[in-house]
């Protein structure tokens, strides 16, 4: 099976349990690996087992993105493990998939300069248009601090919801 992403903005969700109904809704039709909600409950982040492009009709979702992506840093059967910032990085046109993971291969060891932030996971667009890095982190400065060690720029950063 293929892993989607599908970016949602959440339409009038305020709270956990609204989006647990959410997210119930879509699991009806589709096989869920992983969701991640902005901590203003405004965002969601859905990765999706699917065969074909996964299509949401859920009361108060806005499909914003849908993509093919890679998952990159731990197998599927381990993205259970919790993070609370997310970080988006439009990937610039010229580098190639494999160029990206050599580059993430070579820098993941700086990491370590900043050792109160663990780097989760990555999903990246099949088609080189952005990528999505799952961190642990106390609060965002540290997040930055990562991300400059890794000499790789942030589109955007969200903390989650717990």
């Amino acid at each position: 099976m293929t892993l989607f992403l599908v970016e949602t903005t959440l339409n009038n969700t305020e709270n956990k349990q609204q989006v647990e109904v959410i997210t119930a809704e879509i699991a009806k039709n589709h096989q869920i690996l992983e969701v991640q909600v902005a901590e203003d409950f405004s965002k969601a982040y859905y990765i999706i087992q699917s065969e074909q492009a996964p299509t949401l009709d859920v009361e108060n979702v806005t499909v914003d993105l849908v993509k093919e992506v890679r998952l990159v840093g731990k197998p599927a059967e381990e993205v259970n493990e919790a993070v609370n910032y997310l970080v988006e990085w439009e990937i610039p046109a010229n580098i190639t998939m494999d160029q990206y993971l050599t580059r993430k291969k070579n820098n993941s060891v700086r990491y370590e300069e900043v050792p109160e932030v663990h780097f989760s996971r990555t999903y990246v667009c099949e088609d080189m248009t952005k990528c999505l890095c799952f961190y642990e982190a106390p609060d965002e400065a540290a997040v930055k601090r990562a991300r400059e060690a890794v000499q790789t720029p942030i589109t955007s950063l969200t903390k989650l919801a717990e």
